[in-house]
């Protein structure tokens, strides 16, 4: 059976997440004392998951968490007033998503709420990132609530307060504590710095895993703000380009998780802040994609389909199961000529391969093959 089917979202919890990017300025090393520096003149903010986190421990991951009440509460309305009100609170107006697969939330014009919320889903899930970002790297995406107009250009984190800490506990206890830190500065969280970038549903991994939809949200700072991890949910961080992070993940450094891999190797098509960013502002008005890869377990290992692919199969009952086939992935691949894949080999290595378009202007990454002698 397929075709775009509605599910239950009883198993999947609405979440956002932050690609924090920031310019670096490039730095010129004595001749043969260090490789040159990457191509890149951005760096991401990776944020180290510990080891007792339940949902991929140890992973390097961006910013972010699951939406709170809190996000979506009616008293962000009169933090935002006067200058900036429902229903777009100075955004652009978010174009209307198409239906995608998997469908698990209510949809139509009547829908672009969470269930109860007063703010409408493009706020709640952009204050949920940037408190997310606040809780877990101590910084604050936020801008004094007298500025009028976003910034047309890459803008700064606001230093922190001297109790930062203490804002921070108050915070992870109860969320609703993070609008009375926005108040207590006369700021309102910089939901206008923050970019639609895409969004990633979990796959079947196994029964009763842990299943999230989240909402990506790029963000572009001129200059890199100090992080402070709160070392409960986290365990470090690090500032890494797209090269440097694909380095560091086949040479076992960091450990990413799919979607995290694929968002970087993206980022890959730009080589400066300036263009990325720019982008961003273009593409403002653009839909933009959100993907649940299907697993397809080969012989010999495991192919992540996404939309756009041969083999991707928009069927309900994939929602809790994986597609199977005795025959080696070499085989899978040599048999298919639309690819939008990303083949998994083991924990440290893998390949992305793309012949299709990208939808909505937007972009996708380039075929990234890990040399079989790495394997």
């Amino acid at each position: 059976m397929s075709g775009v089917l509605r599910s239950g979202s009883s198993n999947w919890r609405r979440a956002a997440t932050v690609v924090l990017v920031a310019g670096w300025p490039h730095s010129s090393p004595a001749a043969g004392s260090l490789p040159p520096p990457p191509a890149e003149d951005f760096r991401v903010l990776f944020l180290q998951r510990s080891q007792q986190q339940g949902f991929f421990p140890g992973a390097h991951v961006f910013p972010g968490g699951v939406v709170d009440a809190a996000d979506s509460s009616p008293d962000w309305l009169g933090l935002f007033a006067p200058h900036h009100r429902p229903p777009y609170f100075g955004l652009s107006p978010a174009p209307f998503p198409r239906t995608t697969f998997p469908v698990l939330w209510p949809t139509g014009p009547d829908a672009a709420k969470l269930d109860g919320a007063a703010l409408p889903d493009d706020i709640a899930l952009r204050i949920c990132a940037i408190r997310e970002t606040f809780e877990e790297a101590g910084v604050l995406l936020l801008r004094p609530r007298t500025s009028l107009a976003p910034e047309l250009q890459p803008g700064r984190a606001l230093p922190a307060p001297e109790n930062v800490d203490d804002w921070r506990e108050r915070v992870h206890r109860d969320p609703h504590h993070f609008l009375r830190l926005c108040a207590h500065l006369d700021c309102t969280p910089d939901i206008w710095a923050l970019h639609s970038w895409s969004g990633w549903v979990t796959p079947f991994l196994s029964s009763g895993s842990r299943r999230f939809d989240t909402a990506f949200f790029l963000c572009c700072l001129r200059d890199p703000p100090p992080v402070s991890p709160e070392f409960v949910e986290v365990m470090g961080y690090q500032w890494l380009s797209p090269s440097e992070a694909t380095a560091s993940f086949t040479s076992k450094e960091i450990r990413l998780m799919v979607p995290q891999f694929y968002e970087i190797r993206r980022l890959k098509n730009f080589a400066s802040l300036s263009d990325l960013h720019k982008f961003c502002l273009d593409h403002a008005l653009e839909e933009v994609e959100r993907w649940m890869p299907i697993i397809l377990q080969t012989a010999d290992g495991n192919i992540h389909l996404l939309p756009g692919d041969d083999l991707y199969i928009e069927d309900s009952n994939l929602l809790n199961n994986h597609l199977s086939t005795e025959k080696k992935t070499e085989e899978i691949m040599n048999e298919s000529k639309k690819l939008h894949r990303l083949v998994w080999h083991n924990l440290h290595f893998f390949s992305i391969y793309v012949t299709v378009q990208s939808k909505y202007k937007h972009v996708y990454p380039k075929n990234y093959i890990i040399n079989k002698s790495y394997l």
